[in-house]
């Protein structure tokens, strides 16, 4: 008995999915996997970008930020760089990722001045675009997990910004295996966005990221 026309070309469309997110996501970590060096094997940048992630309600990072906040500290302190961008959500009144970011960071020494917050970071694409096309950045090290270091230097490479990678794992997240599989749909979604030329959600005035980085907190 054979199978409906509906279904067979529904079948057909599920596999062309299935197998150009998989060329997608092979493409994205092959080619950005030996961007990714340890702290001892970077060269200088101007300034690390921190990408953002859950906070606690305690306003606490999480763990995973945490860990991304303590690498750039460790950049910073070994003057493998000289300013640090954290970027994140604070789209919210009650739920703010950036400031939380600002506060530990401060806390570990981070001079103020070099510190650049961008508010509107609300996903990787948005973070990476804005840095590039807001904050003028053309060299940077990229502070992230290993697993979603690849995607977060593709959109840095699309963007025009000379990226390396620093992987901010210091010890087994749960639910990471989540994360892993999650990353490889967001591998593709990246790829078709920076084809199609999208945009980030929100613009804004350009701001010089090798000035004082205190004109961008909403507070002074």
């Amino acid at each position: 008995m054979s199978l409906p026309r509906a279904v067979f070309r529904t079948g057909l469309v599920i596999v062309f999915l299935l197998t150009a997110t998989l060329f997608a996501s092979t493409f994205v970590v092959t080619r950005f996997r030996s961007d990714i060096v340890m702290i001892d094997d970077a060269h200088h940048a101007p300034i690390a970008i921190v990408l953002g992630a859950k906070v606690k309600k305690n306003e606490e990072p999480s763990d995973i930020l945490r860990d991304r906040l303590l690498t750039a500290v460790d950049l910073y302190q070994a003057g493998l760089v000289d300013k640090v961008l954290v970027s994140g959500d604070d789209g919210q009144p009650e739920y703010d990722e950036v400031n939380v970011m600002r506060t530990f960071m401060l806390k570990q020494g981070i001079a103020p001045e070099d510190l650049f917050l961008d508010h509107a970071g609300f996903d990787t694409y948005d973070s990476m675009y804005r840095a590039a096309h807001i904050f003028g950045i053309t060299s940077a090290i990229v502070v992230t997990q290993e697993y979603h270091l690849p995607r977060a230097l593709f959109l840095g490479d699309r963007f025009g910004i000379d990226v390396q990678g620093v992987a901010a794992d210091r010890q087994t997240y749960v639910g990471i295996v989540r994360y892993q599989v999650r990353e490889t749909l967001a591998d593709t979604k990246a790829v078709i966005e920076s084809l199609l030329g999208v945009s980030s959600r929100y613009g804004g005035p350009f701001i010089d990221s090798t000035g004082n980085g205190q004109v961008t907190w909403d507070e002074q």
